[in-house]
C-alpha cells in the first residue's frame, strides 16, 4: 500500500451523452469522524487475511474496521450499502458516508461499530483470499439485498475453491441481514473465455462474479468475467433452485464446494441465459467490474483501472439492448459504444 492514509471514497458520476462527469466525492468515515482505512482486517483461525506492506516491504498493522469496498447500492434515503472483500462484510452508510452498520461474519465478533444484533453467517469467513463481495444489488422496494461471492469459497480449503464450479448467491433481508435464500450460480467452462484463452493460460480459478443487477421480480443480471472476456447472464431465482439450509452451516460435510467439483452436482443450480459476451465485441476493454442500468434498454459498463499502477484508465461503455431488460431479456445485445474514460 503506497498510500495507506487514503481510504475508501464514493464518487458520484453524471453520464450525459458521450461524457462522464465527476459530481462529488464522499469519503467513508467512522462514527468518531475518522476516515475509514483501506487496510486489511486481522486474521484469525476462522479468517485468512490479506498481508499488507508499504513500499519498503514493511508489514503494515491490520485494521479491524478497514474496508476493501467493491459492490455499491444507492438507497432512496440518500444512504448506501457497500460490499467489502476483506471481511467479507456488508456495510450500511448514511448520506454523508458515515458507517452506521457493519455486518461481518459472526465469527469475527461484534457485527457493527454501532448497534446491529446480527452478522453474516460464519461460513462467509471461508471466502478465498481477496475474493469476498464484489457483486451487490437491491430490489426496487429496498427490502431484499442480493449478493454473490466473487468466487467459490475456500471451504474447507483452497483446493476445494480451485476445483469448485459454483458461486454462492444470497438473498438477504436488508433490515436484519438474515440470509433468506441461498443459490448456486454455475460458472462457465474456462475454455469458453476466448479472449482470455488467447492471451495465455486461463483456469477455473481465474473466473469471477463481479456484479449483479436487479431487473425485475426475482430476476438478476450477473456479470461473470475473466480479464479480457466479460459475460452477462440473466438468472431467474426460482424457488426450486434454493439450496437446502444445511449448506449455510459451516460444519456441514461434504461442503457445497466439494460437491460442486463435478459435471452434474447433487444440488439445485440456477439456470442462466447468455445476454452478452465481449468475445463478440473485441473493442470492449478488459477488467469490466461495474454495471448499471441507464434505462430499460441500456447498460453502462465500467472497467477497473487497478489504481492506475500499470497506466490503465477507467473506461465506460454503453451497451444497448434490443428490448427491455428483465425476465424477457433476449440472448444478444446490440453493439457496444465507448462513452468516456478517465
Amino acid at each position: 500500500m503506497p498510500r495507506p492514509d487514503i481510504g475508501p471514497t464514493l464518487a458520484e458520476l453524471r453520464v450525459e451523452g458521450d461524457s462522464v462527469t465527476l459530481v462529488r466525492m464522499v469519503s467513508l468515515t467512522k462514527v468518531s469522524g475518522q476516515r475509514v482505512s483501506g487496510l486489511a482486517n486481522p486474521g484469525s483461525e476462522n479468517l485468512l487475511s490479506e498481508p499488507v506492506f508499504d513500499l519498503a516491504g514493511t508489514r503494515i498493522a491490520a485494521d479491524p474496521e478497514g474496508l476493501d469496498t467493491e459492490g455499491l447500492v444507492a438507497l432512496s434515503d440518500g444512504g448506501f450499502w457497500i460490499g467489502d472483500e476483506f471481511g467479507p462484510s456488508l456495510v450500511r452508510l448514511d448520506a454523508q458516508g458515515m458507517v452506521v452498520k457493519r455486518l461481518p461474519p459472526r465469527t469475527m465478533g461484534k457485527s457493527s461499530p454501532v448497534d446491529a444484533p446480527l452478522g453474516l453467517p460464519p461460513i462467509a469467513a471461508k471466502r478465498q483470499l481477496n475474493r469476498g463481495f464484489e457483486a451487490l444489488t437491491i430490489s426496487s422496494d429496498e427490502r431484499w439485498l442480493f449478493l454473490a461471492f466473487q468466487s467459490p469459497l475456500a471451504h474447507p480449503d483452497e483446493d476445494a475453491h480451485e476445483q469448485a464450479r459454483h458461486v454462492r448467491l444470497w438473498r438477504m433481508d436488508a433490515d436484519t441481514g438474515r440470509v433468506a435464500a441461498q443459490y448456486a450460480y454455475p460458472l462457465d467452462c474456462p475454455d469458453s473465455f476466448a479472449r482470455d484463452r488467447a492471451l495465455g493460460a486461463f483456469e477455473r480459478r481465474d473466473i469471477k462474479v463481479s456484479e449483479l443487477l436487479w431487473v425485475g421480480p426475482d430476476t438478476l443480471l450477473v456479470l461473470e468475467r475473466g480479464s479480457a472476456t466479460t459475460k452477462i447472464y440473466s438468472c431467474v431465482l426460482e424457488s426450486e433452485a434454493m439450496l437446502a439450509d444445511e449448506h449455510l452451516n459451516v460444519a456441514s460435510r461434504p461442503t457445497l464446494e466439494e460437491l460442486s467439483a463435478v459435471d452434474k452436482p447433487m444440488f439445485p443450480v440456477l439456470v442462466k441465459t447468455l445476454v452478452f459476451t465481449s468475445d463478440d465485441f473485441p473493442e470492449l476493454g478488459a477488467d469490466v467490474e461495474g454495471m448499471a442500468l441507464l434505462s430499460p434498454t441500456e447498460l453502462l459498463l465500467v472497467t477497473d483501472n487497478d489504481f492506475g499502477v500499470t497506466g490503465a484508465t477507467t473506461q465506460f461503455w454503453r451497451v444497448r439492448l434490443p428490448k427491455p431488460s428483465g425476465p424477457q431479456t433476449g440472448k444478444s445485445l446490440l453493439p457496444t459504444e465507448r462513452i468516456g474514460s478517465g
